[in-house]
C-alpha cells in the first residue's frame, strides 16, 4: 500500500492541501501537510484565467510536475474532466499523470467548459477507462471520480448517489460529490460506498470542524480553490486600499525570517 493510499481512512480524514505554485506547496509541506493536490482554479489564477476548463492537459501536467518536484509529499492532480469527453482520453490522462509521478488524479463528470454533465452511461465508461489505466501503471495510483452535479446544480442527491455507486463499481479508488446541501447529505454520500470519500472545505463547509467531517465518514478533506481564494481576498482588499493611499493593510505580513525557513523546510531536498 502506498503512503498516499494509507492516508485514506473513512472516519479519520486527513487534509489534502490544494496548492497553486512551488512556494505554496513548500510552505504547506513545511507546515505539516501530509499530501498535496493541484487546484485548477488556483493554477488558473496564476495564468490570469477563471476556473473552468481553459488550461488544457499539457499546461496542467507541466504545472503538476513542478509541484511533484517541489516537495517530498504525494501529489494529486486536479484534472477537471480529464481534458476530453472520450473514455480513451481520460485513460491517456491517467497514463501521462503516472509518468510524471503523480500519486493520483481527480476527474469530474462536468462536460467542460460549460456547466452541463456527461450522461450517466458515458460518465461511468469514462471512470471505468480511467480506473483501468490506473491499474495498468507500474506503481500505485489513486483514481478519484467526481460527481459534480450537486456543485453545478446539474442534478440532485439521488442522482449523485447513483453515480457515486456506479463509479465505485467501475473501479474508482476515491469518490467525491462536492458541495452537498448539508452534512447529513455528506454522510449519505459516505454511506453509499465502502470506498474513501473526499469532502470539500469550501463555502459554508469551511465552518465545519474536522470532527464533524470524521463523524460523517469522510476519508479526506480537500481545499479545492479555497486557500487560493483566501490569498486573492487579501490581494483584493489590501491592493484596493493601497491604490487609495492606505498602506495599513500590508501589515501584519509574513516576514522573510518566517517565510524563508518554511520554503527551505518544505523542499524535496530539505536537510
Amino acid at each position: 500500500m502506498s503512503s498516499f493510499r494509507a492516508l485514506h481512512r473513512p472516519g479519520a480524514p486527513f487534509v489534502l492541501a490544494n496548492v497553486w505554485d512551488i512556494g505554496s506547496a513548500r510552505v504547506m509541506a513545511a507546515l505539516g501537510a501530509q499530501a498535496l493536490a493541484t487546484s485548477s482554479a488556483g493554477f488558473g489564477f496564476t495564468r490570469g484565467l477563471a476556473d473552468g476548463g481553459k488550461l488544457g492537459r499539457d499546461a496542467s501536467l507541466a504545472h503538476a510536475q513542478e509541484i511533484v518536484a517541489a516537495t517530498p509529499l504525494p501529489v494529486q492532480g486536479d484534472f477537471e474532466d480529464g481534458f476530453g469527453e472520450a473514455p480513451d482520453v481520460v485513460a491517456e490522462t491517467v497514463r501521462l499523470s503516472g509518468e510524471i509521478g503523480l500519486a493520483g488524479i481527480c476527474v469530474e463528470d462536468t462536460a467542460l467548459p460549460g456547466q452541463g454533465f456527461y450522461e450517466f452511461d458515458l460518465a461511468v465508461e469514462r471512470i471505468r477507462a480511467g480506473a483501468a489505466a490506473a491499474r495498468a501503471l507500474p506503481r500505485d495510483f489513486m483514481f478519484c471520480a467526481r460527481a459534480d452535479g450537486l456543485l453545478t446544480g446539474g442534478y440532485d442527491l439521488p442522482e449523485a448517489l447513483r453515480r457515486i455507486k456506479a463509479f465505485a463499481e467501475a473501479g474508482a479508488d476515491v469518490l467525491y460529490a462536492p458541495m452537498p446541501t448539508s452534512m447529513a447529505d455528506l454522510a449519505a454520500i459516505c454511506a453509499a460506498t465502502d470506498k474513501p470519500v473526499n469532502a470539500l472545505a469550501a463555502g459554508p463547509f469551511t465552518q465545519v470542524p474536522l470532527a464533524d467531517y470524521a463523524a460523517a465518514g469522510a476519508a479526506r478533506i480537500s481545499l479545492g480553490s479555497s486557500l487560493a481564494r483566501a490569498t486573492q481576498r487579501v490581494l483584493i482588499d489590501a491592493g484596493s486600499a493601497v491604490l487609495q493611499g492606505d498602506f495599513s493593510g500590508l501589515t501584519p505580513s509574513a516576514p522573510a525570517a518566517e517565510v524563508d525557513p518554511l520554503l527551505q523546510k518544505g523542499a524535496r531536498n530539505a536537510g
